[in-house]
């Protein structure tokens, strides 16, 4: 886990400062004075998107390897992080799975439609929302009736 973490913390570096390098390359091309050349900073061009993004990217990265490192530091070493390490160390139970379930399937499948119709039209909202709260309660319940129940 502390080398994830330290992969991480290499990439949010990178990406911080591939975005510096972005912002500085925006700013070395002359302005036009067109108004459709975005945002300026005076007589500079400043391209906001590519810029945000890659911060953006560097924060994520950065908050993955904050949460790695703090749960490295409270768990301790886990056995994936030994390399002399058996496969039957790290066999603990993980937590309860059906062994087969169509219901996540259908609600991926309507959640896909619901959000398909902000670009598509709200008649498709209309028609994916109640199918994905069915399936959402399905997925939900799927283990407290019916031949799974405990």
């Amino acid at each position: 886990m502390r080398t994830n973490a330290r992969l991480f913390w290499a990439g949010s570096v990178f990406y911080l400062l591939a975005a510096i390098g972005y912002a500085l390359v925006g700013l070395w091309e002359p302005y036009d004075g067109l108004a459709t050349s975005g945002p300026s900073l005076g007589t500079l061009k400043v391209e906001i998107i590519g810029t945000a993004g890659l911060l953006m990217l560097a924060m994520m990265a950065a908050f993955i390897a904050f949460y790695l490192g703090k749960t490295h530091r409270t768990q301790g070493p886990v056995p994936e992080d030994n390399p002399l390490a058996k496969i039957s160390d790290g066999d603990s139970e993980i937590g309860f799975f059906n062994a087969w379930s169509w219901w996540p399937f259908f609600l991926g499948l309507f959640g896909a439609i619901v959000f398909a119709s902000l670009a598509v039209g709200w008649w498709l909202f209309i028609v994916g929302l109640p199918l994905a709260v069915i399936a959402l309660i399905g997925f939900v319940f799927e283990n407290s009736r019916g031949q799974h129940a405990h």
